[in-house]
């Protein structure tokens, strides 16, 4: 189960993905057309009837047949576009390890639509964080831009912060709790994870909104319940960030897992949570959750469409807990500003194969840490549950 805090942004809508077309209108001057046949007129001679045998298969029905596509390009202009894109396509093969179909002898512009095809097909099997592709023309030469992306889904990836409170003062709990720490402090130090308790993150108005509506509002049954989680998400928060903050949480991240001893079930779940966070650390020791978090002007969709956009900082971050009438408030006020936006940003690679330097790097990092935050949702979760 994903415990992972999950909702649904407005109507149940995905997030926006766009498919590279299996046909080139991409290219900007390839489409399709629907042309009419001219009709012959009947002979006045009755033709002999020609029958196939009984037995025959409707073979015509098995028949597929190319589309038909025009070019308004002089043959100068298109035998260009064959080779830039022979020669962008090569490049994107060799990038993806791809063995391209070889379609040069279907013709123009046959030709593109069906590598076009072909390679998206390819590169969906052996790249999961793939996106789309588009060929684009500028001036001088018309080339592939391709786009890997993160899908987050409606997901918020809240992490609480006061079920890790109540572990620190658990005595069965303590050293299990440390080692969790430790992985809280690397969230927020390397991992760059937004803390609601700072005035700079989306959640510490959140949570001021909903204080000002408490205080303004009648007096009514939920609201000193209201009240009191306000209370204590302030305080519990203004705790565990002196807790979180501390950098020895860092310095002595790799010691307490070498001396932790699992007891349980549980303890093994936290203990695999903060080894598999400590091999993210070591191996990505500077990575923030926000190295690929894409820039309006980079996306091409963005660029045509001009769409606001659900920033990363606001579906990535430390809350008080997940639970109660606070957070449900929360949520739902967030859920219908979500309302307003037309996409959610997600970790997103642009790579250009014009014959310009390729765009190194990849999503391994964002792939791992998602499923980590997952995972440390859950052990979180179950700790709640069990002492209830």
């Amino acid at each position: 189960m994903n415990y992972a805090t999950t909702y649904h942004i407005g109507n149940d809508q995905p997030t926006r993905k766009q498919t590279a077309t299996a046909v080139a209108p991409t290219v900007g001057r390839v489409q399709q057309v629907a042309t009419k046949a001219k009709r012959r007129k009947p002979s006045a001679e009755r033709q002999t009837e020609v029958r196939t045998d009984s037995h025959a298969a409707n073979g015509i029905l098995k028949c597929t047949f190319l589309p038909k596509l025009k070019t308004a390009q002089p043959v100068q202009a298109c035998e260009k576009t064959e080779r830039d894109f022979y020669k962008s396509l090569s490049e994107l093969a060799e990038h993806y390890s791809i063995e391209p179909m070889q379609t040069k002898d279907y013709g123009f512009p046959y030709n593109i639509a069906l590598s076009m095809w072909d390679m998206e097909t390819k590169v969906k099997r052996t790249n999961i964080n793939w996106d789309r592709f588009q060929l684009v023309q500028d001036r001088k030469k018309t080339f592939f831009i391709t786009e890997e992306r993160y899908n987050v889904g409606t997901t918020l990836y809240y992490v609480p912060v006061v079920p890790l409170f109540r572990m620190l003062r658990d005595r069965e709990r303590k050293r299990t709790a440390q080692l969790l720490l430790s992985v809280f402090s690397y969230l927020y130090h390397i991992a760059d994870i937004p803390y609601y308790r700072q005035e700079d993150s989306y959640l510490y108005w959140q949570y001021e909104m909903h204080r000002e509506w408490v205080e303004q509002d009648e007096q009514m049954d939920a609201t000193e319940t209201y009240i009191r989680e306000l209370t204590n998400a302030e305080h519990l928060g203004g705790i565990m960030a002196q807790k979180v903050f501390n950098r020895n949480n860092l310095t002595y991240f790799e010691q307490r897992l070498s001396r932790f001893n699992s007891r349980d079930a549980f303890d093994r779940e936290c203990q695999k949570v903060a080894c598999d966070v400590f091999a993210l650390y070591t191996e990505y020791p500077n990575a923030t959750m926000f190295r690929n978090a894409p820039l309006s002007e980079e996306d091409p969709y963005n660029q045509e469409h001009q769409v606001e956009t659900i920033g990363m900082e606001k579906y990535i971050s430390f809350i008080a807990d997940t639970k109660g009438g606070l957070y449900e408030s929360l949520t739902d006020c967030i859920n219908n500003e979500f309302n307003e936006y037309g996409l959610m940003e997600e970790p997103t690679i642009f790579k250009a194969f014009d014959g310009s330097s390729i765009t190194e790097g990849n999503l391994d990092f964002e792939n791992r840490l998602f499923a980590l935050l997952d995972d440390l949702c859950t052990v979180l979760y179950e700790y709640k549950r069990t002492r209830k």
